[in-house]
């Protein structure tokens, strides 16, 4: 899947800036120049993929 950012402007200046495509807080990383330089957030809304890992975990083996 493609990574990409879309930033909405709103009739009344508000905008709002969405992520996909990205995992874990990778997101956040992505976007953070963009709020930045948009001002001051108001909201913030996770998504389900914030909440996955950016990598598949492999099972753990202990030796015994």
């Amino acid at each position: 899947m493609s990574k990409t950012i879309e930033i909405t402007v709103l009739p009344n200046g508000q905008t709002k800036v969405e992520t996909k495509g990205f995992v874990g807080s990778e997101c956040r990383q992505a976007s953070q120049f963009i709020e930045k330089a948009l001002g001051q957030q108001t909201d913030e809304v996770l998504k389900a993929e914030f909440h996955q890992s950016a990598s598949r975990q492999q099972p753990v083996q202990e030796g015994g």
